[in-house]
Parts: structure tokens; sequence; C-alpha cells
């Protein structure tokens, strides 16, 4: 009982219902320190979580309403009218810019957004019918729904009517809205909903393999909130329902032979991460939320292996997933093409929530480096400086060429299917909410960004204030105050890549170089520490204002591939601390793709606080490839090499962008092919 009502506690909710004060139960060994109990300070991160709340949830609200996502829900309540948008998830952009908008009010308290969440909420709660059914494309007009809706309620489920992701993301943000403000009208909205869906599916009742997965995810957070076991049982329910599917054995499809929704097989006899990026990703994050909650071994080796074949065989550089444009899907082992890559912003977001729960699950450094790469790589790649233009897909190379197959060459304001820009909305004020975790006496400082934290440890109240200029600078300092002397171990992350570990993987490695070395000092004192799974343990008995200061290298690293990536033969990547790197046209008179990258080249550093909002840049004299006046003959000459991170391009203009360069010449690539479009879309 006493420990159920901690993590209750651990998570930010400001009530808890009676329901769930009744019993003990088993969940994750680690918990997150809420978003409401970190306060950041941070001069990377701040500013861009600023600019959502002032620029990105306002434009997806505006965007909502004049693309008639808001206009849906009217005619829905009216029960009469037609569907007017284009897609039946078109609910889910209006519950992501809740959640996203809920998450600011606690980082940024706004009467005026309140209010309006306020009239949206009630636009959302009138539109729902008496039993809790909540599916605007079909509420509208029963007796013509939208196409993809099919012509009674969930029979399309499985492939196209997206009715529970509409739930799922309902359930997300209302527990989102609840948790930011206390306020119950959207929860009481999903919990209705949420019990029809029990009443409706489960041993006897109807069956379905989700179609997008998202609603194993809504319910589990529901049942946190609530303690009502049905929430908890349907998601396993949804997750057991997987590989059950009878398909045509002559169907010439050979990716929907159901692993494009990854139900090709049992969810605990899957091994690899196939199918939709998004959909596994969001079935994964489910699989170890389940798999916590109930000890499930079976369901926890499945995600285990799931996440060392994503890792070792399917991940970008930039910490990007989904290879394959058709489908927006992981391609094959080792399928990682930079031109076409697909690499969906959704994909990136829901790569954070996954191995965030990984780490949860197991307390290994391993899985916060890869969140940490997507976080500053390919995800807030995903949105422009502005704070409102964006990456449906994210390239990693963009050439000058019109024959070449490439996807999105520059951002885009919205999107017909604009889960992205949505996405990105909920996820970025969310962000405090991954600095910190604890497991009784063990707290770790898992990403490093300036603020502080309250914690109670061993019932005693500590408070952490971190303090570092990350990620351009290396030198972090956490200071401990504790009213009384506190006894417990603080897990200070040692960062893969500051420990010659590229990934942890052989998917990528760093070119050799000098042993890197990480230096701790406590009180100004150089100490010894012991290591636990990737992280430093300070274990000490804390005092007021005690201070740790860890040095990481900042060394600009060159990065190879795995030599069975095709696409990265004889190639290099940079890297310096957590940020990959890129060349863009802008700065590299015009090209990108004819910059050469020789092993011996050396890279300086240098900090351009007036562009592209503040950047470290990167420069280095390399070999350029060279057309003659008559493009007749091909030369090579030297020319500075300045490279942006990754994260940055496409700012200032449509142009060439390379991630990876060739470290010498080895041939020339005449290209003749007649164009072959790249589309993007659910």
């Amino acid at each position: 009982m006493k420990y159920f009502l901690v993590s209750l506690a651990a998570v930010g909710l400001l009530a808890v219902p009676a329901r769930a004060q009744t019993a003990k139960r088993s969940d994750y060994p680690i918990q997150a320190v809420s978003f409401t109990r970190v306060k950041l300070a941070d001069n990377f991160w701040l500013p861009r979580l600023k600019t959502n709340t002032d620029v990105t949830i306002p434009a997806s609200f505006q965007r909502c309403e004049a693309t008639n996502r808001v206009k849906n829900f009217e005619m829905a309540a009216a029960r009469q009218g037609k569907f007017a948008t284009i897609f039946p998830f078109d609910d889910t952009d209006i519950y992501k810019t809740i959640e996203g908008a809920s998450y600011s009010l606690k980082l940024y308290p706004d009467p005026q957004l309140n209010q309006y969440l306020d009239e949206l909420i009630r636009k959302v709660a009138a539109a729902q019918e008496p039993d809790g059914y909540l599916y605007t494309a079909r509420t509208i007009d029963p007796a013509h729904p939208h196409d993809w809706a099919g012509p009674e309620r969930w029979v399309k489920e499985r492939e196209l009517s997206h009715e529970l992701y509409n739930a799922g993301h309902l359930y997300e943000a209302a527990v989102a809205h609840y948790e930011a403000t206390g306020q119950k009208n959207l929860l009481n909205v999903a919990l209705k909903n949420a019990d029809l869906v029990c009443s409706v599916f489960g041993p006897g009742k109807r069956a379905v393999a989700p179609g997008h997965e998202i609603v194993e995810m809504g319910l589990v957070k529901l049942y946190r909130v609530t303690g009502k076991p049905e929430y908890l049982s349907t998601a396993k329910f949804f997750l057991d329902q997987r590989g059950q599917f009878k398909y045509d054995p002559k169907s010439n499809d050979p990716w929907r032979n159901g692993s494009y929704w990854q139900d090709h097989k049992p969810v605990v006899a899957q091994k690899e991460a196939v199918g939709h990026a998004v959909r596994a990703e969001y079935l994964y994050s489910a699989m170890a939320d389940v798999a916590a909650l109930t000890g499930d071994r079976q369901l926890l080796a499945a995600v285990d292996s799931i996440w060392q074949n994503m890792v070792s065989k399917k991940l970008y550089v930039t910490g990007g997933t989904g290879a394959v444009p058709g489908g927006e899907r992981f391609g094959q082992n080792y399928e990682l093409p930079n031109t076409t890559a697909y690499n969906e912003t959704c994909a990136a977001v829901a790569n954070v929530y996954w191995n965030q729960r990984m780490f949860q699950l197991h307390g290994e450094a391993k899985y916060i480096d890869v969140l940490e790469k997507v976080l500053y790589n390919g995800l807030i790649a995903g949105v422009g400086l502005d704070g409102k233009s964006f990456f449906y897909s994210n390239a990693l190379q963009i050439k000058n060429s019109a024959s070449f197959p490439q996807t999105e060459p520059q951002r885009a304001g919205w999107f017909d299917c604009s889960c992205c820009p949505t996405n990105l909305a909920r996820l970025m004020p969310s962000l405090p909410g991954y600095v910190y975790a604890q497991n009784g006496r063990d707290v770790y400082a898992n990403l490093f960004i300036s603020g502080t934290t309250d914690l109670l440890v061993n019932s005693k109240p500590v408070r952490i204030t971190q303090l570092n200029n990350y990620p351009w600078q290396g030198e972090l300092k956490f200071t401990v105050n504790s009213a009384a002397t506190a006894d417990f171990n603080l897990l200070v992350r040692l960062p893969g890549w500051a420990r010659g570990e590229a990934v942890p993987s052989d998917l990528y490695h760093f070119a050799p170089a000098a042993e890197p070395k990480i230096s701790i000092r406590v009180n100004g004192k150089p100490t010894e520490y012991t290591t636990r799974n990737g992280y430093a343990v300070l274990s000490r008995k804390w005092r007021k204002n005690d201070v740790v200061e860890v040095l990481l290298p900042m060394d600009v690293r060159q990065v190879l591939a795995n030599p069975n990536v095709a696409d990265d033969l004889g190639k290099v990547a940079l890297q310096r601390g957590p940020v990959v790197y890129c060349a863009e046209w802008k700065d590299n008179q015009g090209k990108a793709s004819n910059l050469l990258v020789p092993a011996a080249t050396t890279f300086t550093a240098s900090f351009r606080p007036e562009l592209l909002n503040g950047i470290m840049q990167l420069q280095a004299t390399v070999p350029a490839v060279q057309l003659d006046a008559a493009n007749s003959s091909v030369s090579t000459t030297r020319q500075m090499l300045t490279a942006i991170p990754y994260y940055a391009w496409a700012n200032r203009g449509k142009g060439e962008m390379t991630v990876w360069f060739p470290q010498q010449l080895t041939d020339v690539d005449l290209i003749s092919r007649q164009p072959q479009p790249v589309t993007v879309g659910k």
C-alpha cells in the first residue's frame, strides 16, 4: 500500500481515486521523476520549450481550427453535417495538442490557454456518444461514416478505422491534463470511453489486434490513475491478440503479411523490429509497460530481443528509425539508405517513449544513450527553429538532382496527415520528466539539462541543482542540497559516446583515437567511483551544498558504420558529444555531396552564437570534387568544410545536405535516372 502511493507521487498525480488505494502492485523498479517536479533553467532546451509553448502549440491549435478538425467535434455534437477532414484519425491532432498544452501549463501557467483548453474539452465531451463512444468520423453521420470506418463500429479496426488509436491518444491527453491541472473534465471523458472499450473487447467478447497501436499505452496510463484492473487486462488482451489473424498465402504483397501491423506472430514470439515504425515502437512501449506491471517474463524477453535487433541493425546514426518510405516501415537488417531514409518524426517520438521504459525496466545507461541520441538529433531535426515548420520524414542526404530519389528537401508548415507536428508539440514540454529517475536510495541523473529537482530520499527532502552548457561543453556540475545529512547513491550516466562507444552495439563505431577520459570531483577533489550499468555510482552521506563535477571529453569523432550497411561503406559521419553533424549547401559553396573526409582530417570546433540560434560549428580543410567550367572533366581541390548540427539543417532554404562523407574518391556516380518521387503520409 505504502509503495503504491509513493509510485503515484512519482508520476505527479495530484489526486488519487479511492479505487487506486486498495492494493499493492508491481511496477517498473525505477520510476521517472515527474515533469511536475523538475524545473529547467537550460540554455539549450529551455528556449525550445518556450518556442513550443509560444509558437508550436498555438500554431497547432490554429491549424486544427483552420483545417476543420475542431469543426468535426462540433458537428459530432450536433449529430449532423459531413466529416470535414481527410483521415479518421484527425481527431488525434487535437488530443495530442491538448496533451502538449497541458504539460506546457505546468511549465508556463497561462490562464488564457487554460480557458481555451476548457472550451475545447467541452466540445470533445459534447461529441461523445451516451455510451462513451467517441469518433467523429462516424458520429457526425452514422449512416454515412468515413470510408475507412466500416458500416459498424470496430469492424475495420485492425486495418483502417483507427478507432482505438483515437482512443489511445485521448487517454494520453486526459492523463497529462489531469496531472498538470488536477481537473477531471477530460479524464472523465477518457474513462467513459475506456469503460466502453473494456466492455466490448476481451475474452469471450470482440477480439482484435489494434491496427495502429497506442490504445495499449493509454489504457496503462488510465490504470495507473485509477487502479482499475480492467484497463490493464484489456491492454494485455490487445497485445495477446497479435499473430492470430489468418492471411492469404497467395498474397503478392509480402510486407502486408501482418508484419506491417506487427501482427505476423504472437508478441511473445517476435524478435525483430518490423513493419510501420511508429506503430511498432508504440507496441514495444506497451509491451514494456505490461511486462513491468504483470511480471510477464516472456513479454520482457521478447521486447528485449526486439530492442537489441533495432539498435544493432535498424538504427540510423541520428537515432532515426523506419528506413523504408513504402509503409513508413523498418527495412531488412542493415537496410539504412541515406537519400531515401524515411525516419518519420513520429518514430523519433515513439523511440523516446520506448527507450525510457526500457531504462525503467533494467536501469542500464545504454537505453538513455539511445534516447539522448534521438533527442539531440533525429527528433529536434523534425521541427524548424521557427517552431512552426516541420519534417515528416528525415533524410540523411539531399542531392541537387531532380532525378535522384529522396525524401523531403524542405520543411512544411502542416501536412494532410499532420501527426508529426502534434506529436512534437506533446513531447517537447514533457522533457523535464526524462532528466532524473529514482529507485529507493538510488537517484539517477540521466540527461544533462540545467535545472533543479526536488526529491524524497529515505523520507528526507533533497534538492539537486544541475548546471552545465551541454551539449556544447562537457563540464557538468551537480549541487546536492539537503536540510539534513542524506545517505543515498547519486548515479551519473557516463554517456557511451564519452566512453568511446558510438552506440550500444557494433552497428556504428568511432574511428580509433586516444582513449577518452572522464573525470569526477566531489567538493573539488578527484574521487574514485564504482560503475554500474554505465553509471558512475557516487555513494556517500550527502551534506548541504555538496558539489559533484563531471568532465566529459568533447573531441570531434569520426563515426564508421558496420560494413553490412551498404550505403555507408567507405564513409564517415561526424559527432561531437551527443550531437551528429552534417554539411549543408549554405556553408559549403552551394554543395555538400562533393566533400571528402580522409581519416587523418582534424576538425576545429567554435561556438557561433549568431548562427542558427547558437551552434557549435565544425571546420576542416578537405578535398572537394569539382567539375570544370565545361562540365567535362573532374578534379579535386582543397576546400573548407563547415559542418553544423544535423538538427539545424533546412532552416536557411533548400539545397544539398549530407551526414555521411566519403573518405576517398573511389568512383564518380553519373546519374541519369528518371525522377522517383517519395511521398509522406500514413
